[in-house]
């Protein structure tokens, strides 16, 4: 009888097999190891990172907290220049003349913006990463019209940094230079000759310092409005299509929303505290213009100005953009109600009646939930803006009838 026999194993071809995919598993643990390490994550100023610019500010600023060296150094840092020096210089410079109670007015809401706004980013990146802060981990979830101009708006961000920043330094640069070296009635502590350029480039270290962490959070907030603008114009050119599903531009909406709703909340205490900060500096200078005994000159309006505009610019950065965030959110509204009316008169196609009802749960839904930034249930929208318009210059209205009664 014949028997069958199993041919005998080729040892070299299964040994080499093995040896192979044993190769190919370490490599693979290998890179696996090498994308976890810290040193080449994301998280680092790379070529291509398209946050690049904004980690490079960040690290300027010192305000990176990825390790407890830096985060210490951060602290440290912001101890130095933002209330030290200030201090400092504001107790050994001594004026003869009114300028010293601008410069107190000038450096008061300078430190303590900066106060707010390093919490602020401390808070922030004690949880998340930038890209958690953007809302951009999930960003290959995102239509491709979102994908294609989110870099665009992040290079805006920094054009916005830059466009607010450099000419409030050259200025800056210009009133400091004056007051430490062409001012007589300032006298510092060892001779202006010896001391003035010590304290010309410290206190500039500290208003780049100051303004630039200020300025830093405004800009992320004007960025994380942008972006989620980019995700609402996706959805209205998806409402333009009639083929969408109600179901399909829900769950899109809804998660625009959620992102709305952990910015406000993220964003809610720094928008209210640098309000009331910037009204009660406003209204100081105000009354310091007005009081009789102060002398407009470069030497003392200086500062007061670069404050001023520095100030303004940067929380106009947040309102513009919370207020055109609400904007196309009612916008969106507008144009579902149009592809609701759109597709239910197609004579073409008869409707429905489930996908009526679907739209129109659908429209109400959108109806409910057309604001975009709130604070503590407030839309920052452009009544908003009237409101607050209209609440500032009631102040100065009644602060210069009161001058108007003295004198």
């Amino acid at each position: 009888m014949l028997r069958w026999e199993e041919p005998a194993p080729q040892q070299p071809a299964a040994a080499a097999a093995v040896e192979n995919s044993s190769a190919a598993g370490d490599e693979a643990a290998s890179a696996t190891r090498l994308l976890l390490n810290p040193a080449y994550s994301r998280s680092k100023s790379v070529i291509s990172d398209e946050l690049r610019n904004i980690r490079v500010c960040l690290r300027w600023c010192g305000l990176d907290h990825s390790t407890f060296s830096r985060k210490l150094s951060s602290f440290l840092a912001f101890g130095l220049l933002a209330v030290f020096i200030p201090a400092a210089a504001a107790i050994a410079v001594e004026d003869s003349g009114a300028a010293a109670w601008v410069q107190n007015l000038v450096q008061l809401p300078e430190t303590a913006l900066a106060a707010i706004s390093f919490l602020t980013l401390s808070s922030f990146f004690k949880r998340l990463g930038l890209r958690q802060l953007l809302h951009l981990d999930n960003l290959h979830d995102d239509y491709p019209f979102v994908r294609r101009r989110y870099t665009d708006e992040l290079d805006r961000a920094s054009r916005y940094l830059a466009f607010i920043l450099l000419p409030s330094l050259g200025f800056q640069l210009a009133h400091k230079l004056v007051f430490f070296f062409f001012s007589p009635a300032v006298s510092l502590p060892g001779g202006r000759s010896r001391t003035g350029p010590v304290f010309f480039f410290l206190t500039v270290a500290a208003w780049v310092y100051r303004t630039g962490v200020f300025l830093l959070v405004c800009v992320l907030f004007r960025l994380t409005c942008e972006l989620q603008i980019l995700r609402l114009e996706g959805l209205r050119k998806r409402l333009e299509d009639l083929g969408s599903e109600p179901g399909e531009i829900f769950e899109e909406h809804s998660r625009v929303r959620s992102q709305l709703l952990l910015t406000s909340h993220r964003y809610r205490v720094f928008i209210i505290s640098c309000f009331v900060a910037i009204t009660v500096s406003q209204l100081g200078a105000l009354l310091l213009v007005l009081s009789s005994s102060f002398r407009s000159d470069f030497r003392n309006s200086g500062g007061l100005l670069v404050c001023s505009v520095v100030q303004l610019s940067g929380f106009l950065l947040c309102l513009v953009g919370a207020a055109k965030i609400t904007h196309r959110a009612q916008r969106t509204v507008a144009v579902a109600a149009a592809w609701h009316a759109a597709a239910t008169c197609d004579a073409a196609a008869p409707p429905e009646y489930a996908a009526v009802e679907a739209r129109k749960a659908l429209l109400a839904y959108l109806e409910h939930n057309s604001r975009g930034i709130t604070v503590f249930g407030f839309a920052l929208d452009r009544g908003l803006l009237h409101t607050l318009f209209a609440f500032e210059m009631t102040l100065v209205l009644w602060i210069l009838s009161k001058l108007v009664v003295l004198y």
